[in-house]
């Protein structure tokens, strides 16, 4: 029987470049922040640990030893996978003409747009599960389920107070009669809806981030992140890895940065320089 794993132990990577640098990276459960010069190779660490859980399936077995030569070890060291996701932070404009073809929403025209239009399926898959979770726990009659039904949904309310607070400033909320992501803008006594595309790239960063923590629903995961800070106010760099953390305590945070400020609330015991690992 599968085994998934709660987090990734550590990531060895046999030859960072053609011909140099080995590289293990000993990883902590909840937060890793990957830090060093420009040149240094951090991106690459992040790119190729990524590559190497895309070329499986989710959910399927992790190789031991990937064909580029990155080796993940997972905890406890008997799981056979573990479920993860990427964040990609550059608003860059979509070029794949194979992948603009085939999309039906001609609103998604940048990278981070195409995010957001696959997590808009995950969301309402996330919607039917908790709704079906909140039905059965109300119809079996124990008194108990009935304080647990109203637990299944509070994530959810948590993520759109969240977003609610973090745009405020824009006066934008999140509209919750609505089953996919879209917004109200209130400017006086006009209210317009604003769709995920029309938000600013910070936006656009910051609801990606936290929505593909939200649809993982609180369950054990790796979430990796290339200079996530790119497009965030600082203040929303600062606030960033509690949010996420708030979000879903038992995702492990694995991420490359050039920002002070995503340290600067309490992790600097979780940064590793690419130097210390490297040999």
């Amino acid at each position: 029987m599968r085994k998934r794993a709660d987090y990734i132990q550590s990531i060895e990577i046999k030859a960072l470049w053609k011909g140099g640098r080995h590289v293990v990276w000993n990883l902590q459960p909840d937060v890793n922040i990957l830090s060093g010069i420009n040149g240094v190779g951090k991106s690459t660490i992040i790119n190729h640990s990524a590559r190497t859980l895309a070329e499986i399936d989710r959910d399927e077995i992790v190789p031991k030893d990937a064909p580029q030569g990155v080796t993940i070890k997972l905890m406890p060291e008997d799981a056979t996978y573990i479920k993860f996701d990427v964040i990609r932070s550059f608003d860059r404009p979509l070029l794949h003409s194979d992948l603009l073809e085939k999309l039906s929403d001609s609103r998604v025209k940048t990278e981070l747009d195409w995010q957001i239009y696959r997590l808009q399926k995950r969301f309402l898959d996330y919607q039917v599960n908790i709704g079906n979770r909140i039905i059965e726990l109300l119809t079996s009659g124990d008194p108990e389920d009935q304080v647990k039904a109203a637990e299944v949904s509070a994530p959810k309310k948590q993520f759109q107070d969240m977003i609610d607070e973090l745009f405020a400033d824009t006066h934008k909320k999140i509209d919750r009669k609505s089953n996919e992501i879209q917004f109200m803008q209130t400017m006086g006594k006009t209210c317009e809806i604003i769709t995920p595309y029309q938000l600013s790239s910070g936006e656009k960063q910051m609801l990606a981030i936290l929505l593909t923590v939200l649809v993982e629903n609180r369950e054990p995961y790796a979430l990796l992140m290339d200079e996530p800070e790119i497009s965030l106010h600082i203040d929303w760099q600062q606030r960033l890895i509690d949010l996420i953390r708030q979000l879903n305590p038992n995702a492990q945070i694995i991420l490359s940065t050039h920002s002070p400020a995503l340290i600067m609330d309490g992790w600097m015991s979780n940064v590793t320089e690419v130097g210390d690992i490297s040999n």
